[in-house]
Parts: structure tokens; sequence; C-alpha cells
């Protein structure tokens, strides 16, 4: 026999049970889709295009560059900066209008590379000769860090640049197969070559360096002794079609964006894909009705 006392609760027991009977779950953040805002520069067998897109894929920016240029950053005030490759070379810097904010014209062959600084600076990897020269907002090179590069035609010497925490400079050296870190006054103080065609690395907080493999199809963690202590290649994620390792972005989240660059192999895989330390591909992006093929993409949120 039931007491009185236990008759409330179970009339509301019952309740409860009758309305999760008809109300749907909420779905947790991990149940939830995950949508870049996404931004990148199509290269290679089409045209070459800077391309914004919404989270729900609409395209809501788009221009050709002033040359050739597969590089580029985001900036906070929603200005754009990237290095175009023709002649002229330089960087320069547009707004939402795509109109010309600052533009720096170098003297050498060629600019792929670049990277705004903290202080309004911006980097410059110039190539032919091979090096890093630091410009002001009036267009005054301020520092030149001088590299090392085994190439003599300058247009696989360097690719990606970034300034250190210790304002050191980690280079990826495309046609080395190297990722150097160089003191300011062009001393090598690290790196880590046998990585064909790489195009970027980042320094991670534990000090070890997350490198783009390029065409060895492959994402590598290296500790400062050089051991590989993480990898991802195409064997991971097979349905990726994994080309060319063109970018990395570190997430908010921990995660990694990959761009897939599937120059000569467009029309299958992914363009770009979003993986965890465990591997696991949790989100991926692959348009081909629009686009062919994509070097630099990045999550504008997380930049």
């Amino acid at each position: 026999m039931r007491s009185r006392t236990m008759r409330p609760f179970l009339a509301y027991a019952l309740q409860l049970a009758a309305i999760l009977a008809v109300s749907p779950p909420v779905a947790s953040a991990a149940d939830s889709p995950i949508r870049h805002r996404l931004a990148f520069f199509e290269y290679g067998n089409c045209p070459n295009r800077f391309v914004e897109l919404a989270a729900d894929g609409t395209m809501i920016r788009e221009f050709r560059p002033l040359s050739i240029a597969v590089i580029f950053q985001t900036l906070p005030n929603g200005n754009l900066v990237y290095a175009y490759g023709g002649k002229p070379t330089g960087v320069v810097e547009i707004d939402a209008r795509n109109q010309t904010v600052w533009n720096y014209v170098s003297h050498c062959p060629q600019v792929l590379g670049c990277e705004r600084l903290a202080n309004g600076n911006t980097l410059v990897a110039e190539q032919g000769p091979c090096q890093v020269v630091e410009v002001d907002n009036g267009g005054k090179v301020v520092h030149v860090t001088k590299l090392f590069t085994n190439q003599a035609a300058y247009h696989l010497q360097v690719r990606n640049i970034h300034r250190l925490e210790n304002g050191d400079i980690l280079a990826a050296h495309e046609g080395d197969g190297a990722i150097r870190e160089y003191s300011p006054s062009g001393q090598i103080v690290w790196q880590y070559t046998g990585v064909e065609n790489t195009g970027d690395a980042r320094r991670l907080t534990n000090g070890n360096t997350l490198i783009g493999g390029g065409t060895q199809k492959r994402l590598i963690e290296v500790s400062p002794d050089g051991k590989i202590v993480w990898e991802f290649t195409a064997a991971d994620a097979p349905q990726l079609n994994i080309v060319w390792v063109s970018s990395i972005q570190i997430l908010k989240n921990g995660n990694y964006l990959v761009g897939n660059f599937l120059r000569n192999h467009e029309g299958h895989g992914a363009h770009a894909f979003e993986i965890t330390r465990d591997k696991k591909v949790v989100w991926t992006f692959a348009d081909h009705k629009r686009f062919k093929s994509v070097t630099t993409i990045r999550a504008i949120e997380d930049e």
C-alpha cells in the first residue's frame, strides 16, 4: 500500500514521463552541426580569386587579386591583407568594399607570403633574395631578416611566415621542404626538413611545431628535438582525398582546420576539413560545383 507522502511524487513522475514522451530531446553542442564562415583563395586549374562564404554557404564576397595570390590574413577590423606575386609584387590591404587602404610594392621578383603584426607593421616574405622584410604603416622598411634557401630560382623559396612570441620568425620553405626558425639576425635556431612542398607551420603552446605536410598528404606535430609526436595522414581518412596540405589553422576549440589543395585531382574529396586531436573528422567543406582547388582557407570567426 502506497503512503500518502508518495502520491505527490508519483503524480509528478507520471506527468514528467508524459511530457518527455511527446517532447523532442534538446540537442547538445556536440549534436549541433559545425558551421564556419569561410574565406579562401582559389587557385590552380581555375580562376585565381578570393571568396568569402557565410556559414550557410552563401557567397558574400568575391574578387580577383592584383596578381597571383595564395596567402592572406583577415584583420579584426574586417579588412584583408594578402600578398600578390606579379609585376609589380608586394602586399596589399583592402577593405570590405575591396578598396585599397595600404599597399607595399616590393623590389624583389615575387612575394607570396605575408603577416600583419600586432604593432601594425607587416612582414613581407620576399623571394630573390630570400628574406623577411618588416614594413611599417608608412611603407618604411624597419628590419630585414635574411633567410636560407638552397633554391636558386625564386618561386619556391619561401611561403608562410610567422613572428613567434620570442621575436623569431618561423618560415616555410616549399622548395627546400623545410621549416626553419630564424633569430632576428638571421641565424637558424631550429629546423625540420624532409617535408615535401610544405607551405605552413605553427608553433604550438607546448613548444612543438605543427607542420603542413604538403604533397606528403599529412599533418605532423614535431617536438623541439625533431621527433614526430602526432601525425594525421591520408590513410587516416581516405574519404577526404588529401592531395596537398596547403594551409593550417588552429581553431579556438583546439581543433585544426586544414586546407586541401586539389589541383589536378579536382572533383572529389574535401577542399578543407576540421579534425580533433584524436584524429576525428568533425567537419568537411566540399563544394565541387562552385569551386575547384583551394589554397589558404580560414574560419573567419577563429582568426
